[in-house]
């Protein structure tokens, strides 16, 4: 009895739902547009106001390094203790929350961190931190 042999297909690959997928990718994408269009054209009067403050990012934190010697230094800046109550004063005045991090050399007594600590007391600071760094062994 005879085999019958018939040769092997060859795969294909079937682009149907890709194409699909593309399709309909480009059609939300060009209604998408089209709907932003729309939307500019509307003539709106916007409403005025007197007290309007323009929008602007946070400011940065101030870092204050503080020496085992006592010097304090913000922005490569050395300050006395009246020079840096008035300087968070100032940054408190614009910026309600200003944050302050406080830098104090490890070898230093607490006692100059603490005078720092009291400095953003008196300057009416309240967001404030102690950076400190993992202890590697």
């Amino acid at each position: 009895m005879p085999i019958k042999m018939q040769p092997l297909e060859e795969p294909q690959l079937n682009l149907t739902p890709m194409l699909d997928v593309v399709f309909n990718l480009l059609i939300f994408f060009m209604v998408g547009t089209r709907f932003a269009d729309l939307e500019r054209q509307f003539d709106v009067q916007l409403p005025q106001v007197s007290t309007a403050q323009p929008l602007t990012s946070l400011p940065d934190e101030i870092v204050v390094n503080v020496f085992p010697d006592g010097r304090l230094v913000v922005n490569r800046e050395e300050l006395t203790a009246a020079q840096l109550r008035d300087r968070l004063m100032d940054a408190r005045e614009r910026y309600a929350d200003q944050a302050v991090l406080i830098r104090g050399d490890g070898e230093s007594s607490f006692q100059r961190i603490a005078d720092v600590l009291a400095i953003c007391q008196q300057a009416e600071v309240r967001n404030f931190s102690l950076a400190t760094q993992l202890a590697t062994e």
